[in-house]
């Protein structure tokens, strides 16, 4: 995947370099990350998208990474040699939706893939019903592609128009795209439990209700207060909740983290995914250390491509794509750069930072993450 970054972020710049690409005639798709800074709306962007004749897909995320730097404002342009196919499911906060069904509606003019395949799914953060999207994905197509992606949206928590296609910017909707490559992805996230178990005891969708028959935002509050030494306000709740998320343990994979986001009704946690009710769940904590090495293991993860990177040809035609939780970016502050570094030391990371990650690894089930490093190896021949 070859880059063009545009710092200015402006829809002015975003058509000069769709222009300057189609001009090439050598594109077969694009994905678009751009930074919720950028101010972008749907009269100002639809035109524009809809004007493109390149099949594109991607979305606007809290900030972007390009070339190792993370970036609160811009336009980062990802070129493909080879087209994807796409399509996009809507509605993922309706509550009677059966993802299964939708998913298989929204792709059956996809043909058998010829060869290896990678997904990338890009959602809006903030709709209500995310996990059950990706199990739809899976109940579609198993293991047979790997996945990357995530979370669209702003840090205002704000639910808007978060989600780039050639029909326009969308909202509460997931741009799914097959891409024609091979890929290695690794997962990780860095964060150990510092509680016991909590059930689950009254849920709705993102909402947790009661953990132990308690109200979830008391018994949350009780033991972060605890633990931090500082005192948790409903008010200002993020500042100390990006520190303590909730992990959940799954059959073969790493604890899956649940971010809390807000509080509402007074006492209920707004996450970003499905909480089941039933679950159950630890308080977790980490350092920066913790999570920078968690992000270096990720990169670890996919050494067993290094292999592949050792002729010229096959470095030309590698990229690295990395989707990192906003809320690391928060909680690291200055020492994020330090976990580009960890994954990017040897060529440049592109990539964006969202709200919560989607992924497998080729031999796990697929999974809707929070606050977790996602490192993928893309392998581009087309344009290498």
């Amino acid at each position: 995947m070859r880059a063009h970054f545009d710092p200015g972020g402006t829809p002015d710049g975003l058509l000069a370099a769709l222009h300057a690409l189609s001009a090439e005639g050598t594109i077969g798709g694009l994905m678009v990350l751009a930074c919720d800074a950028n101010g972008w709306q749907p009269e100002r962007l639809d035109p524009i998208l809809r004007g493109c004749e390149i099949p594109l897909f991607g979305g606007i995320f809290p900030q972007i990474t390009y070339q190792n730097q993370n970036h609160e404002r811009g336009t980062l342009l990802l070129a493909l040699g080879a087209a994807p196919e796409i399509a996009c499911v809507r509605g993922l906060s309706e509550a009677d939706a059966d993802f299964d069904e939708r998913v298989e509606v929204a792709t059956e003019h996809w043909q058998e893939p010829a060869g290896a395949t990678t997904m990338v799914v890009f959602v809006d953060g903030l709709s209500s019903r995310i996990s059950a999207l990706v199990d739809g994905l899976y109940a579609n197509f198993g293991l047979e592609n790997n996945f990357i992606g995530g979370g669209a949206g702003s840090l205002s928590f704000q639910q808007r128009p978060c989600i780039l296609t050639n029909a326009g910017l969308l909202a509460d909707v997931a741009v799914l795209a097959r891409l024609p490559l091979r890929s290695r992805i690794g997962v990780t996230h860095g964060w150990e439990p510092i509680s016991e178990p909590l059930k689950v005891t009254g849920a709705r969708g993102n909402v947790v209700m009661t953990l132990d028959w308690e109200p979830a935002f008391a018994v949350y509050k009780r033991m972060v207060e605890a633990h931090s030494g500082q005192e948790m306000r409903a008010e200002a709740f993020f500042a100390l909740a990006k520190s303590y998320p909730f992990g959940m343990t799954k059959l073969d994979t790493e604890i899956v983290v649940r971010d809390p986001l807000m509080v509402v009704d007074g006492n209920h946690l707004v996450c970003v995914g499905e909480v089941p009710e039933g679950a159950f769940v630890k308080l977790l904590n980490g350092t920066p250390d913790t999570l920078i090495a968690a992000a270096r293991k990720a990169r670890e993860l996919t050494m067993p491509a290094s292999a592949e990177l050792a002729g010229p040809a096959q470095a030309a035609s590698a990229s690295y794509l990395f989707i990192d939780c906003i809320s690391r970016v928060l909680f690291l502050g200055e020492r994020i750069a330090d976990e580009l570094r960890a994954v990017g030391h040897d060529r440049p990371v592109n990539g964006a930072f969202t709200l919560g990650e989607i992924a497998n690894t080729g031999d796990a089930f697929l999974e809707f993450y929070n606050k977790t490093s996602v490192f993928g190896i893309l392998f581009d021949e087309a344009i290498g």
